[in-house]
């Protein structure tokens, strides 16, 4: 047996595996491939790296192992736990893998887990970038907080929904001021015919108010974070200083980036954005659509925000936008202005050096 095991070892030595990993929580399901040839039928294994790789040392010992998984569920602990077992690992995402048609008429784990191991012989993969667990956690808090204004908007599209249904109408004075506190006393005065439909009422009114107060809580811890994490609360005192970049903006920034230099060129931190334009192309023609429907919607959403108070307060942002407009509409100038400031905080950020407002001569 030990003799089958060094002749192994001999003959596997340097050879070069590729994995395809369908990972679920229960089970992964792996396919392995060398030499442009799948070397056995797709199989099940333990949720975990250490039985993937007693597996593969047991196999194919001494060879070099190469893994790739899809983005998901699982994030990014399965390719961490694989380093240390020195399987080396790439996430990609699951849209950019090369499928055949059958491939997608008959979608199974197996089927998922050897398009994977082939992709990555053949090189047409393209790995997603690998934080650390520090970095995961340190943006856990700011989704967090995205979460909750999504709840809170939706509370109060509700509590809009049962004005409108009862026809209670907003006096004229708070129309430009709603959810101020004035406002909010106003919805608290609102009075129903049966007790069925308060409570109902007051308990939105209830959610909202409970949702109101996260929020500040959230905010509080995120700018404790900023002050404890001199690494983050730098660079967040730094971005600040863009036209247009508030605090939650360059948090943002901080937390989702991670890392400016993981973004080798200009027009890859546009596109990860979601800032680059659709192009169809087809012989000799080729125009631009919209934006691209690929994005980090809200890094995307939060830029173009700054982009239109970045205009009021930059004169050189002010008279760019101007002169786009006359040649374009105002939307698409503010895209363009959008990307000039994508710039100025990239330039920032590498440069570690505060941003200098321009001068018109």
């Amino acid at each position: 047996m030990k003799r089958a095991l060094k002749d192994n070892q001999e003959a596997f030595a340097g050879q070069d595996f590729y994995i395809g990993i369908d990972v679920h929580q229960k089970q992964w399901t792996i396919s392995v491939q060398s030499n442009q040839m799948a070397l056995a039928k797709p199989l099940t294994v333990d949720p975990s790296a250490g039985s993937l790789s007693r597996y593969l040392q047991r196999q194919y010992p001494g060879g070099k192992y190469h893994a790739v998984y899809e983005a998901g569920y699982s994030g990014f602990w399965p390719a961490r736990d694989l380093f240390t077992h020195e399987i080396d690992t790439i996430v990609v995402n699951p849209a950019d893998i090369p499928t055949m048609h059958k491939e997608r008429s008959t979608k199974t784990d197996s089927v998922d887990s050897r398009k994977l191991a082939r992709s990555l012989e053949n090189k047409e993969l393209r790995a997603i970038y690998i934080p650390e667990r520090k970095a995961e956690e340190y943006r856990l808090l700011n989704r967090y907080r995205s979460q909750l204004v999504r709840d809170e908007t939706r509370i109060k599209n509700r509590i809009k929904a049962i004005l409108a249904e009862f026809n209670y109408r907003v006096p004229v004075e708070l129309e430009g001021n709603r959810w101020s506190g004035a406002y909010l006393q106003w919805l608290q005065k609102v009075k129903f015919e049966t007790p069925y439909a308060q409570i109902a009422y007051n308990e939105r009114l209830e959610q909202l108010a409970e949702s109101r107060k996260r929020l500040a809580k959230v905010l509080r811890e995120l700018k404790l974070m900023a002050t404890q994490e001199p690494s983050i609360g730098a660079l967040v005192k730094l971005l600040q200083t863009v036209p247009g970049v508030g605090f939650l903006t360059a948090i943002l920034f901080v937390v989702e980036l991670i890392d400016m230099h993981r973004f080798k060129r200009f027009d890859e931190l546009v596109s990860y954005i979601g800032l680059a334009p659709s192009v169809h192309q087809s012989d000799e023609r080729s125009y631009s659509g919209g934006l691209t429907k690929r994005q980090h919607h809200e890094l995307r959403s939060r830029l173009l925000e700054s982009a239109w108070i970045a205009v009021r307060k930059d004169p050189v942002l002010t008279l760019k936008y101007g002169q786009l407009c006359k040649r374009m509409n105002k939307n698409k100038a503010i895209i363009r202005i959008a990307k000039m400031l994508v710039s100025r905080i990239r330039t920032v950020w590498k440069t570690q050096t505060p941003y200098v407002y321009g001068v018109i001569e």
